[in-house]
């Protein structure tokens, strides 16, 4: 029996399609969205079997503002602080007579040349100033004690312009000013050598702080010009620099003139 040699092997003319090449129609009575998610390929876009969504990381634009403001603050309080020094160094290196001058509301009688402010000398008995109170005149041989003394009633002029002379500041208020206000007016005096106060009748303000030919007058003790004024002027007002404040006169009242027309009860000086 004679065998007949193979033909060449058939190459079928139809590729049967699977459910999973993605070629072709599905399989007749099920929709294409109905597929399973595992059986698409992964990268091709269908998801993977059992894999969670991944959640999309959102990248902020904007600026953490809070450490840039705070350093900007740091920066401006820095800047501030700088500035008020550079400003007290300056004002600090000027004469204190232009310090003073300086400060609102502070009257320059120096300036005016008034021969009754600018008079200097001791005289007995009771004398007539030009301002309530007094910044300067004719005054009497003793000074009033002026080291932190605090009068709680009025002084005689006589003797605390004497004091202004020596370089003094006096603080002054109307009389009746509240408690309160007057303990203000006592801490910045009280232990402070070259300071005095007293209560003054009259007074125009609540409150008059004065040296030889200056004066500032004002509503409260809480008024920071009242330090400025002080810290400015103390001692260096003196008309008889080195002059002491000590030992002077430390009664209260007008001058009690006596036999020589001086306050009886005042030590010489």
């Amino acid at each position: 029996m004679s065998m007949s040699t193979p033909g060449p092997e058939r190459v079928p003319s139809t590729v049967k399609v699977g459910k999973t090449t993605g070629q072709g129609k599905p399989p007749a009575g099920k929709s294409a969205t109905n597929r399973p998610g595992g059986n698409r390929p992964a990268g091709k876009g269908g998801k993977g079997k059992g894999r969670k969504p991944v959640t999309p990381v959102k990248v902020s634009g904007g600026r953490n503002w809070g450490p840039i403001a705070v350093a900007g603050a740091v920066v401006l309080i820095a800047a501030g602080i700088i500035g008020y020094g550079v400003f007290a160094s300056v004002q600090g290196s000027k004469p204190w007579e232009e310090q003073t001058t300086a400060i609102e509301g502070v009257v320059d009688y120096r300036a005016q040349k008034n021969p009754q402010i600018d008079d200097r000398t001791h005289k007995e008995g009771a004398q007539t100033y030009v301002t309530n109170p007094p910044v300067g005149g004719a005054h009497n041989a003793t000074w009033q004690n002026c080291m932190g003394d605090v009068y709680t009633e009025p002084i005689a002029n006589e003797h605390a312009v004497h004091s202004l002379e020596h370089g003094a500041v006096w603080i002054t208020y109307k009389q009746g000013l509240a408690a309160d206000q007057v303990e203000k007016l006592k801490s910045k005096v009280e232990g402070k050598e070259y300071t005095f106060m007293s209560p003054i009748a009259n007074l125009d303000k609540n409150i008059s702080v004065q040296v030889w030919g200056y004066q500032l007058k004002v509503d409260s003790a809480d008024d920071s010009r009242i330090d400025d004024f002080m810290r400015a002027t103390r001692v260096k007002a003196s008309m008889e620099p080195g002059a002491a404040c000590s030992s002077g006169n430390t009664s209260t009242g007008p001058i009690a003139a006596g036999s020589n027309g001086t306050q009886m009860d005042s030590p010489t000086g």
